[in-house]
């Protein structure tokens, strides 16, 4: 294990840049230096809570697609197994402090939760009777990792069947043949897992203000994005009847939606969004907050582009901001039920 410098005693994991935190340590704001270990050898991981990370779609769009599979296979388990709720808010993931989790997944008289860990790089699957299982984040195939889990789930006992084809993604190829998808490198993973956390703080502020149904913050896998919804408590039209059953449920009531993702088709980078189903007449025409707002026809969604906001001296602030000034308009306009 390599040495920590001997100016910083203070004991932890992970590298840190200086924070002020309520019971912050001395030594960590003198040395303002913690080590890692990950699979065996020190990573620095420079975390530093006032500044946002960028990242750009084009640079890891790679590494995307690939974590997008190893999170679908993930999620699809979920899926399969986890107890049915409205919306599907049983199959999403959530983000915690080392990456995103399954949160506990029922399984016979036991349970499991299986964990992207992405500041050591490691799929670790936990059960309730102490029993672990880790999986080594690295470039490998799509099909290679799939492998890998169903033979640990398998270890631990657990048998899980999945429609085991992508969702959600142009040309889907099913995860046992997918030898496109290779990439992983580990910085952009950690990268992104920063915007996450940035962004999953802000929206579970913004959900905090609202007294009425709301969903929790959580990450789908399949649009792999990060989502907050507020329900007027009415019940939306129904779908045509080409929808099927999971667009059925996911859209059964009147909602306002809001969320980050790191950018898809005709917004190619990362973004925050905001929208109402049903869209309210004259939605797409209302003035929203910031100027660097503007709305999407090809996704009927309001953006504003992470980049926008990143650098900014609060943009906690601006970005509930956006989501506030979205609400509004679409609130009035769809007569929701505001007191």
């Amino acid at each position: 294990m390599p040495r920590r410098p001997d100016s910083c005693s203070t004991t932890g994991q992970a590298r840190v840049a200086p924070v002020s935190v309520r019971q912050g340590s001395r030594e960590l704001h003198e040395c303002g230096v913690w080590w890692a270990e990950s699979l065996g050898r020190s990573t620095a991981v420079a975390l530093d809570s006032k500044v946002w990370p960028t990242l750009s779609l084009a640079e890891w769009k790679e590494t995307h697609d690939t974590l997008h599979m190893w999170m679908q296979i993930v999620g699809k388990t979920r899926l399969a197994l986890a107890p049915g709720e409205n919306h599907w808010w049983h199959v999403p993931l959530y983000v915690t402090a080392r990456g995103l989790s399954t949160s506990p997944i029922p399984y016979r008289s036991l349970a499991f939760e299986v964990h992207f860990d992405l500041i050591e790089h490691r799929l670790i699957i936990n059960t309730s009777d102490g029993a672990t299982r880790n999986i080594a984040l690295r470039p490998q195939a799509v099909a290679d990792f799939y492998r890998q889990y169903l033979e640990a789930l398998e270890s631990l006992g657990i048998t899980v069947k999945m429609w085991p084809v992508p969702v959600e993604v142009d040309a889907p190829i099913p995860f046992v043949d997918d030898r496109r998808h290779v990439s992983y490198e580990a910085d952009q993973a950690r990268r992104f897992f920063h915007m996450l956390l940035h962004a999953n703080r802000v929206l579970a502020r913004f959900k905090g203000r609202f007294l009425g149904k709301s969903s929790p913050v959580h990450f789908f896998w399949g649009a792999f994005d990060l989502a907050l919804t507020r329900f007027s408590g009415r019940r939306a039209p129904e779908p045509e009847e080409s929808a099927g059953a999971m667009l059925r449920e996911a859209m059964s009531h009147e909602e306002i939606s809001f969320g980050f993702w790191p950018g898809s088709g005709t917004v190619a980078e990362p973004a925050f969004y905001a929208y109402a189903r049903p869209e309210p007449s004259g939605l797409p025409t209302m003035s929203v907050r910031p100027t660097s707002a503007y709305y999407s026809r090809e996704l009927a969604d309001f953006i504003l582009p992470y980049e926008s906001v990143r650098s900014l001296a609060s943009p906690d602030d601006v970005v509930l901001d956006f989501f506030q000034s979205v609400y509004d308009a679409a609130a009035d306009l769809a007569r929701w039920d505001r007191l």
